[in-house]
């Protein structure tokens, strides 16, 4: 089952999970919703740059994984009001063991449902990477400590987008806090609107990043409007009703 929503509180809580349907690439077991949607000729076109050659319905090639989001790994880092954050590109020999830690936490499990050993995580991570780049897990790593993990995805491309009227290029973003400590304290927040504008910045293509959290969890939708999201419609997904939250690069200087 796919994560439905990682927070806990206003701040745990940036899991913008595209659940059911809107399984994003890092769904495990039988949920890998994501990666059975193929790009037939016309999907090609739209998410591939011209000058890259296109690689067939269907069959995009490890050569163009970084053209789906704009190659995350050179972003670089940015300023929050809590600090430097970057998103880092996992790599599971070196990440596995603190991200499972993070998923054994019962608080995260609740939604995630990733509890288990260290393959569990890894299965759920390998659904991304070897994917054809429509989903990239990341650490979020503040002033040089590794504190979150972050999924940024291909909104338009994933099952979500049966959902609703998506647009190219839509991003959609899931989170999860790792150390309770960093939670209910507003850092969610300032995260949440910190990595939407960054991906504003760095997806010129990308008008909106989307959250789908659970319409129940009024504590993560309230961290989403805290950082500049809007409410947009309710989604009845097929394991929740879910809020649709977008962030609009035409509001972010406004809201």
């Amino acid at each position: 089952m796919p994560p439905t929503d990682s927070s806990t509180n206003t701040d745990v809580s940036a899991s913008i999970d595209a659940t059911t349907d809107n399984r994003p690439a890092t769904t495990t077991g039988s949920g890998d919703d994501t990666l059975d949607l193929t790009l037939d000729s016309d999907a090609v076109d739209l998410v591939i740059p011209p000058s890259v050659p296109a690689a067939g319905a269907g069959s995009l090639t490890r050569s163009l994984v970084d053209d789906l989001l704009d190659d995350i790994s050179g972003w670089g880092p940015v300023n929050t009001p809590r600090g430097v954050f970057q998103l880092v590109p996992v790599v599971p020999d070196r990440d596995v063991p603190i991200i499972t830690r993070w998923m054994n936490d019962p608080a995260v499990d609740e939604f995630w449902q990733l509890a288990g050993p260290e393959e569990t995580t890894r299965r759920h991570l390998r659904t991304q990477l070897d994917a054809d780049g429509r989903s990239r897990p990341c650490l979020g790593v503040l002033d040089g400590t590794p504190m979150s993990y972050w999924e940024v995805y291909r909104a338009d491309l994933d099952p979500v987008a049966r959902y609703y009227p998506s647009r190219p290029h839509d991003t959609g973003i899931h989170l999860l806090i790792g150390k309770v400590a960093d939670r209910g304290r507003g850092l969610g927040t300032a995260l949440l609107r910190a990595v939407a504008d960054h991906i504003l910045d760095h997806r010129p293509a990308c008008a909106r990043v989307i959250a789908e959290p659970d319409l129940r969890n009024t504590p993560s939708v309230a961290a989403f409007l805290g950082a500049g999201f809007r409410f947009a419609a309710e989604l009845e997904l097929r394991d929740k009703r879910a809020a649709l939250m977008i962030r609009d690069r035409a509001l972010r200087h406004l809201l």
